[in-house]
């Protein structure tokens, strides 16, 4: 179990490659990156992540905790970035292993959904027309409900 939070880019290829090499213990991988999306109007020129990295972290690692608590893990990696990132930019990896496909896909959307609504990151997009923090979002606050 891996929690990373960093402002450098990765590379999802490999680590993919490197979470899945070896698994004996695991009938299935699940992994998902999530990248930095345009604006409808295509005016975003970048989105600036802040964090507190202690608090982050600590964050990160309970609601990582709680998946495992929950499914069948036998490991999971969450990767996250912050600092000021580009249209189409990885943001985050998540990646889940366990014996069965089901609980490795449950808990890589558990996993997700949780990141996107009470991981502590604050954003901020900025635009032609200046700079404006991202509101949380009603649909992310719902997708909470199913779990």
């Amino acid at each position: 179990m891996a929690v990373r939070v960093q402002q450098e880019d990765f590379d999802f290829g490999a680590e993919a490659d490197a979470f899945a090499e070896g698994r004996a213990d695991a009938g299935a991988v699940v992994t998902f990156t999530g990248l930095v999306r345009d604006r409808p109007d295509g005016g975003l020129r970048e989105m600036e992540i802040e964090h507190y990295p202690a608090m982050t972290e600590r964050a990160i690692a309970a609601i990582e905790a709680e998946a495992v608590s929950r499914w069948n893990l036998v490991d999971s990696l969450i990767l996250h970035r912050y600092g000021r990132l580009r249209p189409g930019a990885r943001i985050m990896m998540v990646a889940t292993a366990a014996p069965h496909r089901a609980d490795a896909f449950a808990a890589a959307e558990f996993l997700m959904d949780y990141l996107k609504s009470r991981a502590p990151f604050w954003k901020k997009e900025v635009t032609d027309a200046g700079a404006e923090w991202v509101a949380a979002q009603a649909e992310d606050e719902a997708a909470l409900g199913r779990w």
